[in-house]
Parts: C-alpha cells; sequence; structure tokens
C-alpha cells in the first residue's frame, strides 16, 4: 500500500505534536503533592491534641479537603517534633514548617519576628489549651533542697529554656519582685539537660512548661517551689500558620483545626483513657497527663481566641520590651480568627458562645466513702489504683479515709489527686503540704496546699498545724 509523501508528513508531525504534549497531559492527570510540615511538641502535654492525637488518630484525613481546586491535590503531612517553641519559629521562617504550636511567650516572638521582615507574616489561628491564672509554668528543686520558696535561690543557680514559656514566667516574675538579672545565675538549658542537672545537684532549681514541673516530682527527685499561676497572668499554648500558605490553602486550615476539636472532644469523652494512650505515644506518665487534661485539670481544652488572650500577649510584649527583648509588636494584626470561626461554624457550634465561656470540666459523680454526691471540684479528690480503677472522692478528708480503707484491702494506691486551696491547681497529694486540724475528731479538717508558706499561713490563721502526706495519714482512722 502506497502512502503519500503529504500523508506521511501530516502523521510524522502529529506524532511529534503528541509527543510534546504528553508530559503535559501525564501531568494533568496526576495528583499534585503538598508537603505540609507542622511543628508539635509531643512532650509538651496540653499540645498534644494539636499534634500527636490527630496524628495517631487520623482525625485529619476525614476533613481534607478533595473537591474543587483540591480535586487534583494530595496533602502529605510531615509531622516534625520539637521539645520547646523557638525551634519551630525557626522552621516557619525556612518555611519548612507551615503550621506550628507553642507558648505564650514563644508565640509572642513568633509573631514578631515574622513582622519584622520576612516576605510573609505569621498568624495566630487557634489556642490549644489554657489556665486562666498561669498555672503550667513552674520551678522546681532538688526533692532534699532546702529552698521552699523563690525568694530562697538569691544567688543560685537557675536554669530555663531561653525562649519559652517558663522563661516568660521568670521574666515576670523577677518584674514581680522587683529583681535584677544578677538576683540568680540564670542560664538557658532544655528540659532535658536541666533535669539531668538537677538530679545531679548541679544546679540549685530548674523553670520549665508544660509538664516538667509536675513531672519531675512525679518521678520522685523535685519538688515544686515556685507555680506560674502567682504570675497571676494566663498562659497558653497556641497554633500558628505561615499567611501564604493559609491564603492559598484556607480549606486545608480548617480542616486542620476540625481535626483539633475532635481531639479535643476525644480526651473529654474519656479522659483515663486518653491519659494512657497520650502516655504510650510521647512516654510522659498517664498520672501526669490526666492531671494537666483530666476533669478539672490545670489545662482547659478550648480553641477559641478569647480577648484575654490578647490582653496577655499585649502585657507579655510589655514585659519584654522593658527587658529589652522585643522592639514592636501589633498583636491585633497578628491574631486572625477567620480560620477557626468557619470550622465552628461547619461543625453548627456557637463560636461567640464558646469564646465567652471559660468553663473547664468537672471532677463529678458520687464519693463512694463517704455516700454522698461530689460538689465543686476544688472540694474534690481522686484516687488512681495500681490496678487500673480511677474513683473521685467529695473531699480531702473522703479521699483520705478512702485511701486508708483500700490499703486495708491490700490495694495499692497508685497516686491520688487533691486540689490546691489558695492557687487552685490540681495536685499530687503525696506532694502536697496540709493545714490539718483534729479539734474536733468528728470532723477533720484537711487543706491542702502546694506551697509550704500557703500551708503554714492558713494553719496559723485556722488553728491548725502543718503536716506532709504520710503525717496526714497516719492520724486519718
Amino acid at each position: 500500500m502506497r502512502v503519500s509523501i503529504r500523508k506521511l508528513r501530516t502523521y510524522v508531525f502529529a506524532c511529534t505534536a503528541l509527543a510534546f504534549l504528553l508530559p503535559d497531559i501525564q501531568a494533568l492527570a496526576a495528583p499534585q503533592e503538598v508537603v505540609v510540615g507542622i511543628g508539635t511538641q509531643s512532650t509538651t502535654t496540653n499540645t498534644v491534641t494539636g499534634g500527636i492525637v490527630i496524628e495517631k488518630l487520623g482525625l485529619l484525613d476525614k476533613y481534607m479537603p478533595k473537591t474543587g481546586k483540591y480535586a487534583n491535590i494530595k496533602f502529605t503531612i510531615d509531622w516534625q517534633n520539637f521539645t520547646s517553641g523557638p525551634p519551630v519559629t525557626n522552621g516557619m521562617i525556612a518555611n519548612k514548617l507551615q503550621i506550628g504550636m507553642m507558648g505564650d511567650y514563644p508565640l509572642l516572638v513568633n509573631g514578631a519576628t515574622f513582622q519584622a521582615g520576612t516576605e510573609t507574616k505569621s498568624r495566630l489561628i487557634a489556642v490549644i489549651a489554657y489556665n486562666l491564672y498561669g498555672a503550667g509554668n513552674g520551678i522546681v528543686v532538688n526533692k532534699d533542697s532546702p529552698y521552699y520558696q523563690l525568694s530562697d535561690l538569691k544567688g543560685k543557680k537557675i536554669s530555663v529554656p531561653f525562649g519559652s514559656a517558663a522563661h516568660g514566667m521568670v521574666l515576670k516574675a523577677m518584674e514581680d519582685h522587683g529583681w535584677k538579672e544578677d538576683f540568680w545565675d540564670l542560664s538557658s538549658q532544655t528540659p532535658e539537660v536541666g533535669t539531668t542537672n538537677l538530679q545531679e545537684k548541679k544546679i540549685d532549681a530548674h523553670a520549665d512548661f508544660v509538664p516538667f514541673a509536675e513531672l519531675l516530682p512525679f518521678r520522685g527527685f523535685a519538688r515544686k517551689i515556685y507555680d506560674g499561676v502567682e504570675t497571676k497572668l494566663p498562659t497558653f499554648h497556641g497554633i500558628v500558620v505561615r499567611d501564604d500558605f493559609a491564603k492559598q490553602y484556607p480549606e486545608f486550615v480548617v480542616a486542620y483545626l476540625r481535626a483539633l476539636m475532635d481531639a479535643n472532644d476525644w480526651v473529654r469523652k474519656n479522659p483515663k483513657e486518653a491519659a494512657e494512650k497520650i502516655a504510650e505515644w510521647t512516654h510522659i506518665d498517664k498520672e501526669v497527663v490526666y492531671m494537666f487534661l483530666g476533669p478539672a485539670g490545670i489545662h482547659t481544652l478550648d480553641p477559641t481566641i478569647k480577648a484575654k488572650w490578647i490582653e496577655t500577649i499585649k502585657y507579655d510584649t510589655g514585659v519584654l520590651q522593658r527587658m529589652g527583648r522585643v522592639k514592636t509588636f501589633d498583636v491585633d494584626a497578628w491574631a486572625d480568627e477567620t480560620y477557626i470561626r468557619e470550622a465552628f461554624k461547619e461543625r453548627g457550634d456557637d463560636y461567640d458562645k464558646q469564646k465567652a465561656s471559660f468553663a473547664s470540666t468537672e471532677v463529678t459523680g458520687k464519693d463512694p466513702f463517704c455516700k454522698k454526691p461530689i460538689g465543686k471540684s476544688i472540694e474534690a479528690g481522686e484516687i488512681w489504683l495500681k490496678t487500673g480503677e480511677l474513683t473521685a472522692y467529695s473531699s480531702a478528708v473522703c479521699t483520705f479515709g478512702a485511701i486508708k480503707a483500700l490499703q486495708a484491702q491490700g490495694k495499692q494506691i497508685g497516686v491520688a489527686f487533691l486540689f490546691d486551696q489558695n492557687l487552685n491547681i490540681k495536685l499530687f497529694a503525696n506532694h502536697a503540704f496540709f493545714a490539718f486540724s483534729d479539734k474536733d475528731p468528728k470532723n477533720l479538717s484537711i487543706d491542702p496546699f502546694l506551697l509550704k508558706k500557703d500551708a503554714e499561713a492558713y494553719a496559723a490563721k485556722s488553728g491548725g498545724k502543718v503536716l506532709d502526706y504520710e503525717q496526714v495519714l497516719a492520724l486519718v482512722k
């Protein structure tokens, strides 16, 4: 069969054109991969619902945008874990991370750094967890230390991770007391280094963020002498995003926040199980996780950006400016509620109602020892047996009575929780100081406190005496 020269040329041209077009056709068919770097802090207990819980439970998959402009996009999540906030900011500036989570002072520095001249800005898009009064950060000493309050540390060696929320707490405490930088010998040490040095008594005290001021005493070698609640300034951890990424993929940002809210729901629904799973994933003891995220825990899970948090960041900015650590920062321009409002809307929830609320989960139920309903959380207690049972009680007296009864049955106490009557924070009972009075043997008075000075002040006022956990236990019938 003969083929004309003209037809042959047309055929060759068509094949050549198709060969040139084929890569473009294949490119249109293949999904575009978008790698999203998310900087987490898995060992910082009050950030877990923004990171490792979402990752382990696969909560983001449910909300991932897949239609419209996203039909040909495949998001790959690059979870990157850090032990503090400053490295997260470095990763965001380098565009290796698009989303990050950190405490209030690192958040401030993150926003100010981006405003100072990078090619884009960062935006605060949600909060993960907070304590309205500042609890979470703290200062610990070795358990054998003779120091019981902050003023005892004058001239001593103190370490803190510089740039962290705990560092901010230390600076605020110094300003509150009118102390200059030479009040103590302050150095920067990571939680890991500070922990080791405290155990080996190479430093006199270590200041740290969640959960270390609770974790180190729980593990038996430290004692907390200062809690961030004494600064009377709220503390929280939040989520920041690169503005260029958020504007390009707003639906992804909303999807991530919906996953965060699901993670919060999961923790609230079964706090004991959640504490056990988070402990498995992060190697932070379940009892410490529960202390922070369980009923009436030290931190409240709530993603809304409350006016109080903006006021706090503005105050924190003033602290850092007075100490020459930050120049300027427009907090109002930095905070952006657009994405979290949309997440609430898609869930059918009322954002403004939640934003106005400071309600937390509470210790509830009926006391099986004293046979009465549990009233206020601050009066309550909980016992977690080594066999796994976790039970709530109506008062410190009933909690101690239950401990004695359970021990008489041969049951081993894992941990008991009570509440500080001054600072309103959850405590490990065996680390507390108690104002104790048995003037009326049928109506004992047992009031727990974190700080020895607070117990002494209350005992002096009420005519009682200060005892430790074992001493109280010995006196309870």
